[in-house]
């Protein structure tokens, strides 16, 4: 037992994430289509769907996902208010957010570009038999006017309770710019934030702790239900996806990063493993976004007055990952249907899905009502979407590994850009290596 804690954080987490991998193949393979399986154990037998996958699997990774989003908005408010009192400049607000939407931007264009030059060159639709019960039903978008509009909370503790990001990143920088105005009380009401702040990174050390357990059995239970003959079906659609989303992070974000602040692209992939390992297990950049914080400023050395702003900004508007996924579900569903489209169309399909990353920030169910505005905007069938759907939950745990990755480069460069990245702690191998060592160090 005292070999296990000694392994660092990131190889229990791997060791859980295949356990659960291996324990969900083999129940498959044991339940082979069937509702579910009866193990005998004398006086009563024990069903491996209800207790296993429905029972302990489900419980124990709900838990742990509701654990993980439980410290998103304390984590965010109070940090982002921490950052934003501790600017001696209040202007360089503007300059932060600035810098930090036209990043975004720019990695969603270049995103989405090279999904559909890649699936393009692929021709991944090309095969494919239509289900003749292919049936999707879209939300409809909200305007860009109501998305702005709703930025603005009426009542901060509701937006708080309903997890509304966009309403509590407004919220909190209004309430860090009147904290740094308000002089000495100001003052004071920051000492309590900066208790509070370590209080709950202490919170988030704990919880990490039981990462390894969680992760586990949310791989178990994917593993169990996932549809194996369905992605074997797909295999060229799903393939282009994984492969624009690898080029994606490792050549255009260590290009940009490279290029932006001269910083060694290597080393910063290696510290970001752990932020996707929690990214690709929990499917939610909102869930991992403590531990994205964490690396950000504890391994990366950026300072919280730019991370707090930079990575709950991220987790809101950063969808190129999503980007990827639309850019060859487009072209896919175009060759399903024998649509061709032209090169505008593409420029269109480009700017749509650009533009939309923050023209539908914080809207539940984003990735598919951004699809269906793409297809709509091409007029291509929104129909289509039920034809990938299927495979779209693993290729989602993937995206969200790779929109962590394009959070903390960005904040890396607009940090560089501000004066505001410590370069010793970045190049430092060792710098908060499992993140608890830095608590550890503050005991």
């Amino acid at each position: 037992m005292s070999k296990i804690r000694s392994m660092s954080l990131t190889t229990r987490i791997m060791i859980g994430m295949f356990l659960g991998v291996a324990v969900g193949f083999i129940f498959q393979a044991i339940l082979a289509g069937e509702d579910d399986y009866l193990i005998p154990l004398g006086l009563f037998s024990l069903p491996i769907k209800g207790f296993f996958v429905d029972g302990l699997f489900h419980i124990g990774g709900q838990i742990f996902i509701a654990s993980l989003k439980m410290l998103v908005v304390p984590l965010v408010f109070v940090s982002l208010v921490c950052g934003t009192c501790s600017l001696s400049d209040p202007k360089k607000l503007g300059r932060l957010g600035g810098k930090s939407i036209c990043l975004y931007l720019i990695t969603t264009a270049i995103a989405i570009t090279v999904a559909i030059t890649l699936a393009l060159l692929v021709n991944p639709g090309e095969g494919i038999n239509l289900p003749s019960d292919a049936a999707y039903n879209a939300k409809e978008a909200p305007t860009l006017a109501q998305v702005i509009i709703d930025m603005f909370p009426t009542n901060p503790i509701d937006a708080m309770a309903s997890g509304n990001m966009l309403q509590v990143i407004v919220f909190s920088l209004l309430f860090g710019i009147a904290m740094a105005l308000s002089g000495s009380a100001g003052k004071r009401v920051a000492v309590v934030f900066e208790d509070l702040n370590t209080v709950i990174l202490k919170l988030v050390t704990l919880l990490m702790n039981v990462a390894p357990y969680g992760v586990f059995f949310l791989m178990a239970k994917l593993f169990t239900t996932i549809e194996v003959d369905l992605i074997v079906s797909l295999a060229k659609y799903f393939g282009v996806v994984m492969a624009a989303l690898a080029i994606h992070a490792f050549v255009n974000y260590t290009i940009l990063l490279k290029l932006l602040t001269g910083l060694n692209p290597i080393i910063f992939l290696k510290k970001m493993k752990h932020a996707c390992l929690f990214g690709f297990s929990t499917s939610s950049s909102s869930a991992t976004m403590p531990i994205t914080l964490e690396t950000a400023t504890k391994k990366l050395g950026a300072k919280n007055s730019v991370a707090s702003f930079t990575i709950p900004l991220g987790a809101t508007i950063n969808m190129d990952g999503t980007a990827i996924m639309q850019g060859v579900a487009t072209v896919f569903i175009a060759q399903v249907f024998s649509v061709d489209l032209t090169i505008s169309d593409y420029l269109m399909v480009i700017l749509t899905a650009t533009l939309a990353s923050v023209g539908t920030a914080g809207v539940p169910g984003v990735g598919l009502i951004m699809l269906a505005m793409v297809l709509n905007q091409v007029g291509l069938p929104v129909e289509g979407i039920a034809i990938i759907i299927g495979v779209d939950r693993l290729l989602d745990m993937t995206r969200t590994a790779v929109n962590v990755t394009g959070d903390c480069m960005v904040t890396c460069v607009v940090a560089k850009s501000e004066g505001q990245l410590d370069e010793d702690v970045f190049n430092d191998p060792d710098a908060a290596k499992d993140l608890e060592d830095y608590h550890k160090s503050t005991d």
